[in-house]
C-alpha cells in the first residue's frame, strides 16, 4: 500500500512534456510559401476594396463643345468682371451762357431729344429790350453817317471854289468816318445782344436723353460757379454706350483692342449684349494696380441705361479644324504625370483615367484636341488618390 502514491507520481511524469528541447525551425521553404500566400490574399483584397469597396467623393464638371457661328470664330471665356454701362460721352452738363432767372423747362427727365431741340427758356425780357435798345442806337447812327456824308460832299465842293479851307474840309471827313465807326459798332453790339437772347434758350447740343433737371423753375442761374452750379439739364448720348470696367495688371495679357465681348447687366441677366474692345486707358491706377477697359455695345435697346451694373466677359478666338467642335476641359480636370497630360472620366460611377492632348490654355478652361468628344463628366479640383476603375461619387446637380 505504501508503494501506491509512488507509482502514481512515476506515471504522471512520464506523462509531461519535456520543454527543454527547442521545436525544430521551420524550414525557408514553408516561409517563402507563407509569404506568397500573404501576398496573394492582400493584392486580392485591395483589388476588391478598389472595384467594390466604398465609393471616393470627387467634385465633378462637364467637358463642353464650342461651335463657330456664322461667318464668326468660335469663341471660348478668357476674364470676367463686373463693371457699368456708360455714355461715351458720359454725361452731357447743359448750364447758362448769360445769367437769369429760369422761366420753364420744355423737356422732362428721361426725354428723347435730337441735336438743337430747345429743353430750357429763361425770362429774356432784358435781353428783348437790350436789343431793341440797339436797334434804336443804330438807327440814329445811320441817320447821322447819313448827314456827315452830306456834309462832306459840300465841304469838297466849298473847297474846291476856295471858300471853305483845306483845314475845315479834313474835319468834315474826319466826322464823316467817326459816324460810319458809331453805326458799325452799333451793329456788333446788336450782333453780340441777339447771341444773349439765343442763350436764354438752352438747346441740346446732340441727340440724347435727358437724365436730370438741376435747378427749379424761378431760380436764378448765373454761368460759371463752382461744381457746376450753373448746370441745368444733366443729359447722356444713348447712341453709343459702352460697359466699362477695371481690369488687374496680371490679367492685361488677355485683353486686346477689337476683341470680342458679352455684357450682361445685373438688371436682366437674361440679356446678353455683344460688344468688343474700343480703349484702354493710358495709365494704370497706381494704388488699385488696374487699367480701365471699355467695350463698345454693338446692338442698343431700350434695356439699357447709363450707370448700370453689368457682367463684362471677355472672349477669344479657339482653332478648330472646319466643321468640327472644340472641345474644353475645366482647367483644374486636366493632370500631368510621367505619363503624360490626362483626365479622370466618370462614367457608370466610377473613375477611368484617360489620357488627352491639351491644346491652348483659357483661364479657367483648357483646350483638349485629342482624347475627349465633349460632354464626358471630369473630376476637377483635388481629389485623393484615384486608381483606374475606382468606385467613385458626386455632389447632385455636378
Amino acid at each position: 500500500m505504501a508503494d501506491a502514491p509512488t507509482s502514481l507520481r512515476e506515471s504522471l511524469k512520464s506523462l509531461r512534456l519535456d520543454r527543454s528541447a527547442a521545436a525544430p525551425p521551420p524550414s525557408r521553404r514553408r516561409w517563402i510559401v507563407a509569404g506568397a500566400i500573404a501576398l496573394v490574399v492582400v493584392v486580392a483584397v485591395a483589388g476588391r476594396l478598389v472595384r467594390g469597396g466604398a465609393p471616393v467623393p470627387v467634385e465633378t464638371a462637364r467637358v463642353v463643345t464650342v461651335a463657330a457661328e456664322a461667318g464668326k470664330p468660335a469663341t471660348v471665356p478668357v476674364l470676367a468682371g463686373s463693371g457699368y454701362v456708360v455714355s461715351a460721352d458720359r454725361y452731357i452738363s447743359i448750364g447758362v451762357r448769360v445769367p437769369g432767372r429760369i422761366d420753364r423747362y420744355l423737356v422732362e427727365e428721361g426725354a428723347h431729344v435730337k441735336e438743337g431741340d430747345a429743353l430750357v427758356q429763361l425770362d429774356a425780357r432784358d435781353y428783348e429790350a437790350g436789343v431793341a435798345r440797339l436797334e434804336a442806337t443804330i438807327a440814329s447812327a445811320r441817320a447821322q453817317a447819313v448827314l456827315k456824308r452830306k456834309q462832306l460832299v459840300r465841304a469838297r465842293a466849298l473847297a474846291g471854289s476856295k471858300v471853305m479851307s483845306k483845314e475845315e474840309l479834313d474835319v468834315r471827313e474826319a466826322e464823316a468816318h467817326a459816324a460810319d465807326a458809331a453805326v458799325r459798332q452799333g451793329e456788333a453790339e446788336l450782333a453780340a445782344a441777339k447771341v444773349n437772347l439765343e442763350y436764354t434758350t438752352l438747346r441740346a447740343p446732340r441727340s440724347g436723353v435727358i437724365l436730370a433737371k438741376l435747378k427749379e423753375v424761378g431760380e436764378i442761374a448765373v454761368p460759371g460757379g463752382f461744381s457746376g452750379s450753373g448746370d441745368l439739364i444733366r443729359m447722356a448720348n444713348l447712341e453709343d454706350l459702352r460697359g466699362q470696367v477695371d481690369v488687374t495688371e496680371s490679367e492685361l495679357a488677355k485683353i486686346r483692342m477689337q476683341q470680342r465681348a458679352e455684357v450682361v447687366p445685373d438688371a436682366y441677366p437674361d440679356r446678353t449684349y455683344t460688344a468688343h474692345v474700343v480703349k484702354l486707358y493710358p495709365q494704370v491706377d497706381r494704388q488699385k494696380g488696374t487699367l480701365r477697359v471699355e467695350v463698345q455695345i454693338e446692338r442698343l435697346d431700350d434695356y439699357l441705361w447709363p450707370d448700370m451694373s453689368a457682367r463684362i466677359t471677355f472672349l477669344d478666338d479657339v482653332a478648330a479644324p472646319a466643321g468640327a467642335r472644340a472641345v474644353l476641359a475645366p482647367h483644374t480636370a486636366v493632370r500631368s504625370d510621367d505619363g503624360g497630360p490626362f483626365v479622370w472620366v466618370v462614367r457608370d460611377g466610377r473613375a477611368r483615367r484617360t489620357t488627352v492632348q491639351a491644346g491652348r490654355d483659357f483661364g479657367e478652361q483648357v483646350q483638349v484636341t485629342q482624347g475627349l468628344a465633349g460632354d464626358e463628366m471630369v473630376v476637377v479640383g483635388s481629389p485623393p488618390a484615384l486608381a483606374d476603375g475606382q468606385a467613385v461619387t458626386t455632389a447632385a446637380g455636378r
